[in-house]
Parts: structure tokens; sequence; C-alpha cells
């Protein structure tokens, strides 16, 4: 295992249809191990495609009642959410075998690679990966690829959860996360760290634990536009930092001469005495920063400029990040990861640099997130809403477990409606849903944002049903 080879090695994934965990699945199984896992949304009968596409892959699945854990060579990995009483884990407890945490397992693939490339920060990392994963693939690197996001770049009608590619070439490309403090465990030898905000940890240990991360890698690419990232790498040597900026013209990487479109956004890159111009086909300032991150990640990695640019301009996106799914009388409505304040905040943004009325159905990622994200969550709402704008908040999702509901969306609403903002709480995901579809008329915007919850998607996908049907 420690160089890498699982070939022929037994795994259990415990909640194998997480996001972090589906892709790490599709890459032990394309290495050769044999991959069996559970997972309480599969014994709960939610989002079945996922799973049945675990099963195409020739990967077991078992109900989380232990059946699945049954001789001590098998390596059983959980994140950090899984529970001690969980049956799969008392199993593996009995039986002595080897345990292994998600991140665990990830950044030991991910160290035994001859190429790791690891991508940080609150946000935006899923992009910049899923970037850096089409560049190297156009340029004929044949990168392992670990994202947290459907690639849409990657996708086909066989292979529709494409959260992970599974290469041949040096390249180990894959978003590191820092809400648990795993990052410690990776040695990059290009880091990406695309900006640093308070969403899991306090902002002293975040810092720390992004230093340490920058400070492993022979190149650091590092958004200079981010207070805190640019203060951590001015604590490595320059030559080992490529800053990337959409304000300071003395960046290695700048933008500037951006031109927005509603789905998609022209710059002009410059670099040295270089000027090159660039179309992507996603939207907002933000995937702008996110395109530098990833051409300086690619250069760092000895693609060519021309390369680079090229294989950003084929990027179309992830699922779920700012993805339209469809347009009905008018209206067009945006599945979206956003769940934290600087999240929701880009994408409301985004849609606000173009004319139209947003409707935004935000479903919280959980009582304790919402407890701790309160005041800046309202304050980011009543700053970024326009007047005309409507909020509508759901309970947060709840998949089951022990939680203190001392927050709830009632209180959010609550607290955007002092600050002046127009926000509603109707606790019913589908009646909120259908209160959004009630009130769009043509030239609105409804964006479904939230995070932890795959049947997001398949309710936005339904709201575009429901306005087609819709008679204005």
């Amino acid at each position: 295992m420690h160089d890498g080879n699982v070939s022929g090695q037994r795994f259990f994934l415990v909640g194998i249809g997480g996001s972090g965990m589906m892709p790490l699945a599709m890459i032990l199984r394309g290495r050769g191990a044999i991959v069996a896992g559970s997972d309480r949304g599969l014994d709960q009968g939610r989002v079945t495609p996922k799973f049945d596409g675990l099963r195409a892959l020739g990967i077991e699945l078992f109900a989380q009642d232990g059946s699945g854990v049954f001789s001590p060579e098998q390596i059983v990995v959980a994140s950090a959410a899984v529970e001690e009483t969980v049956a799969d884990i008392v199993a593996a407890t009995a039986l002595g075998c080897r345990r292994l945490s998600r991140a665990e397992l990830n950044a030991a693939l991910f160290n035994a690679a001859a190429q790791p490339i690891g991508v940080a920060g609150t946000s935006g990392k899923s992009t910049v990966t899923g970037m850096i994963a089409t560049i190297l693939h156009h340029a004929g690197r044949d990168p392992t690829v670990m994202n947290g996001a459907v690639m849409k770049d990657f996708a086909t009608a066989d292979r529709p959860f494409a959260s992970a590619l599974v290469g041949q070439g040096a390249p180990y490309v894959s978003e590191v996360d820092e809400s648990d403090g795993s990052i410690a465990l990776y040695r990059p030898q290009v880091a990406v760290l695309n900006n640093v905000s308070l969403d899991h940890k306090s902002l002293d240990e975040l810092n720390r634990l992004f230093g340490d991360f920058i400070g492993h890698a022979r190149v650091a690419v590092v958004n200079a536009d981010n207070m805190d990232a640019a203060r951590l790498a001015m604590a490595l040597p320059p030559a080992r930092v490529t800053r990337f900026s959409l304000v300071d013209d003395s960046a290695e990487l700048f933008a500037t001469d951006m031109i927005a479109e509603p789905s998609a956004i022209r710059f002009t890159l410059v670099r040295g005495g270089e000027r090159m111009s660039v179309a992507l086909k996603v939207p907002g300032r933000h995937n702008v920063a996110n395109a530098l991150a990833a051409i300086g990640a690619a250069l760092a990695a000895g693609v060519a400029i021309g390369e680079a640019v090229a294989g950003v301009e084929r990027f179309t996106g992830l699922r779920r990040r700012f993805d339209l799914v469809g347009e009905a009388n008018g209206v067009a409505v945006i599945d979206d990861f956003g769940h934290n304040p600087d999240k929701i905040a880009a994408t409301l943004d985004t849609l606000h640099a173009f004319p139209g009325r947003v409707i935004a159905l935000f479903q919280p990622h959980g009582y304790g997130p919402l407890k701790v994200m309160r005041a800046e969550l309202a304050a980011m709402f009543a700053t970024h809403l326009r007047d005309d704008d409507l909020l509508v908040l759901p309970d947060p999702v709840y998949q089951g477990g022990t939680v203190s509901r001392e927050v709830t969306s009632a209180d959010v609403v609550r607290d955007v409606t002092l600050a002046g903002g127009h926000a509603l709480h109707i606790p019913d995901r589908t009646a909120a849903a259908a209160h959004c579809v009630a009130e769009a008329r043509p030239g609105d915007r409804i964006v479904v944002m939230g995070a932890r919850d795959d049947t997001l998607s398949l309710l936005a996908a339904e709201m575009v049903r429901m306005l087609d049907v819709k008679r204005t």
C-alpha cells in the first residue's frame, strides 16, 4: 500500500456513495483492487443510479448491517463522520481488520504518485481540480483524478458519475479537504491554494494547516487576491511560488479585460510580457480565478502555456456547480452546491451580473453548520440579495443521527428579514419548491442551493418540469 499498489487487495468502504468515497472506490477498482461497500442512502432507497454505476464497475454493495465485513484481510475505510457503533465498524473491530479513514487512503495513493498535485482552499477546490483534469487529459498526461464532484467533461451515458479518472500517467490530482485537519497527511509536489475563509475551523488553525501544505510543495500556486493565502505564500522562497490575481498586475498570472456572459466569461491572461485571450465555458469572476489556479498548476506540472489555455477553454463545468438544469416558460433553473457564505455570494454575484430576478431555494446542509454560520449567512444574504429577489429556506437536510436543533432555517429567515431582505421559511422542501415555481415569471432565474444531498439535483429537474406545465 505504501507504494500505491493496491492490486488484489480487498477494501470495504463504509458510506461508499459519499462524494469523497465514490471517486476513491473508482480509483481503487481501476487499479485492480477488490472493492465492496455499504451506504445508508442505499438502505434508505435514495439515489439508486449512482449505486448502479458502482455495481457496473464490479463493486459489490451490501446492506449497512455488518454482513459485508467478513474477513480480517479486508481494509475497512470510513469517513470521519461514521460512528463506531455502525454495524460494519463493529464487525471490522471484531475481526481485527485494518482501518483507514477516507483521507488516510487518499493521501497514501496521492503521496505514492510520481507527480502529486493537491488543490486546497475553502472554495473552488472541485472546479480547479476539474479544470486541471481537463488540461492534463487533453495534454496527453493521462492523469488520475480524485474529485468531490462529477466532471461533466468525462461523464458519459454509461458512466454518469465521473468524479474520478483512473489514468496511467504520472499526475495524481486531488482536492484536499481542510475541514478535518487531514490536509496535514498530504505531500504535494504542486500545491494550489485558492483562498482561505471561515468554513470549518478557526482562521488561525486554517492558516497553520494551509501554510504547512504549501510549504511541502516544489511549486505553490497561490491566490494573491486572498489576504490570508497571500500572506502564507510570503513565507516561501519566491522562486517556489506562482501568484495569480485579478487585480495585481505584478502577479505571475494576471487576468484583465474580463467580458462576462450569462454562462461564460472571456479575459486576457498576462504572463510576463505575453498576453493571451482566454474564453471559458463557465461563468463568473470566481471562475477566472479558478482558471488561473488550474493554468498555474498545469505549468508547474510541465504543460506548455498554449496547451494549458486550450485545455481550460474545453472545461464545461461540474455537475451542481452553477449547473443550468433547464429552461421553461422563460425561467432558467440552476443547480448549485453553494452552502457556505463565500460560495453562495459568488453564485448570487454571477447571477446578478445579468438582468432578471433571482429566486433562491437554499437547503442548509445540517443543523450544526447552520449554528456555526448563522450570522455570516444572514449578513451575506442581506448584502447579496437584490430588492426584488426572493430567498426560500426549507428545513436543513437531516439524514439520521443525533443532532442539536438550536438554530433552524426559521432563525436565518428572521435575521435576513430584519436586515431588509425578502425571505420565507417553508419547512417542507417540496412545498418550498412549489412556491418558487408558482412565484416565477419569465426572465427570472431559480437557483437551487445546498450540499450533502444528492436529491437536490432531482428536485431542480422536477422544478423545470413543473415550470413547463405551468400556464403563465
